[in-house]
């Protein structure tokens, strides 16, 4: 059995859109499944829409998700050559032509077809002049007038054409330039791939494209058209539905592991499994198990699955992706021990990692603002006492670990006859400056004696001067 060899060819006309990510992680996963070779091809043809900045969103979102590539990226507009060599083999072998017909004389030729009921299509009016190559002139290829064109697609079936709705479609424009379905062939031959996934709004592709591996003679690929990306209203996805660009959603606090587990929920499944870890995506991935209905983009779905991907990730492996919305809020993380020990306390508590870095300002600001209603209920004249009592023990403890805090609290409770939440809330008011944070031993061993011993005193100062 010939080794697999999958491709992702996007147009580099805008950024890489969900359901363009969702066709390259197909790809890659059955390319990794089997143990085969992942190609990445730009097919930048287009010289209007084209962009240097598409290109580089594209590579952008790629690296995100963490879908590397074997070979390329190959370029089409670096393949000219390859793609007239094949033209010319398919005119000298008479399974293609020169034609000349002016833009309004094609469109006469439609309205004419329109107008008795029959499919707008070029009449044919070159296929047997001759013609040699000169300005402006395009090449079709003499497509078949009767029979059929059939489709085995791995996902759909067998799908059948019927040769006589295709005309004799254009491989080469008037500027010199190869059409999509042309170039698309001639680079899939070319670099041996054996696996053509894709959205199957491609599928009315699918036929002239085998006409052309016909024509040159080459053996077909496998076909696999997945079904499309739906909105949660089961149209399909737009702006209208939210975010469309993959790195939107890396910007909103995603994981790029809970973002491809929810890709690959697109249309695929694996038993009532939903949480999936990368290794396991490669390892359980087929196109057998890709269904026929669209799948649908549910946002409040993928949020739950990410905070399922934080809760289970090693703070170590979340570090390096919650440090950059700190840096964003101008916050210093570099200690990666402390950034580590403060993610724990934060994993249950965040669905996102903006939720995480939004929960994490007491652990990087200092400089941290008291909310005024809490201050006002629970920095008051009763609690200065008890406060001054546990700041100065914990100046004195020898080990500062929640064992030695929990003893602490208790004599600090005991001399003042006190419960836990009272004095706990006014430290936690303290130390974070709202009453809502992980628990209260937690963030003090995570703050270090400096830490809280210095917020104590803040506080402390705070009820001495707000006191009549």
């Amino acid at each position: 059995m010939s080794t697999v060899r999958t491709r992702f060819a996007p147009s580099p006309t805008g950024y890489l859109h969900v359901g363009g990510a969702r066709t390259a992680l197909f790809n890659w996963l059955h390319a990794r499944h089997t143990g085969g070779h992942f190609i990445l091809r730009i097919e930048d043809t287009d010289r209007v829409r084209s962009t240097d900045a598409s290109v580089q969103a594209i590579f952008e979102a790629l690296q995100w998700l963490g879908i590397d590539y074997d070979e390329g990226p190959f370029y089409q507009s670096d393949r000219l050559e390859a793609y007239n060599t094949h033209i010319d083999r398919l005119v000298d072998a008479g399974h293609a032509y020169y034609c000349t017909c002016a833009p309004e004389a094609i469109e006469a030729m439609r309205e004419k077809a329109r107008a008795t009921g029959a499919k707008p299509r070029y009449d044919g009016t070159c296929r047997d002049k001759g013609l040699g190559p000169r300005p402006g002139a395009v090449v079709r290829l003499r497509a078949p007038f009767t029979g059929t064109t059939v489709v085995n697609d791995r996902i759909k079936g067998a799908i059948v054409f019927a040769n006589e709705e295709l005309d004799d479609f254009v491989l080469r424009r008037g500027d010199g330039m190869p059409t999509y379905n042309f170039a698309a062939v001639v680079d899939d031959m070319t670099m041996n791939i054996t696996t053509i996934i894709r959205g199957d709004d491609h599928v009315m592709n699918t036929p002239k494209q085998i006409l052309i591996y016909q024509a040159l003679g080459h053996p077909l690929p496998e076909f696999a058209h997945v079904p499309m990306v739906l909105g949660h209203d089961r149209t399909r996805m737009s702006k209208r539905h939210g975010a469309t660009s993959v790195t939107a959603y890396r910007d909103m606090g995603l994981l790029p592991d809970a973002f491809i587990n929810f890709l690959a929920r697109l249309g695929w499944s694996y038993g009532d499994q939903e949480f999936f870890t990368r290794s396991e995506l490669i390892e359980k991935f087929t196109l057998e198990r890709v269904g026929k209905s669209a799948g649908v983009f549910d946002p409040v779905k993928m949020t739950a699955l990410n905070a399922d991907h934080i809760q289970a990730a090693a703070p170590a492996d979340l570090a390096p992706h919650l440090r950059p919305f700190l840096a964003a809020r101008g916050w210093d993380a570099a200690d990666d021990a402390y950034l580590q020990a403060a993610i724990a306390t934060l994993q249950a508590r965040s669905k996102t990692l903006v939720e995480m870095a939004e929960q994490a300002h007491f652990y990087f600001n200092d400089a941290i603002a008291l909310d005024e209603k809490a201050a006002a209920k629970f920095l008051k004249a009763n609690v200065l006492d008890p406060l001054r009592g546990l700041r100065d023990r914990l100046v004195a403890l020898a080990t500062f670990d929640e064992k030695a805090l929990e003893e602490v609290f208790a004599q600090v409770m005991e001399q003042f006859d006190l419960k836990l939440g009272k004095i706990a809330q006014p430290v936690r008011v303290a130390l974070t400056g709202t009453t809502v944070s992980p628990g209260i031993f937690e963030i003090i061993t995570v703050l270090g004696r400096e830490r809280v011993v210095a917020r104590l005193d803040r506080a402390i100062d705070h009820i001495v001067h707000k006191t009549p």
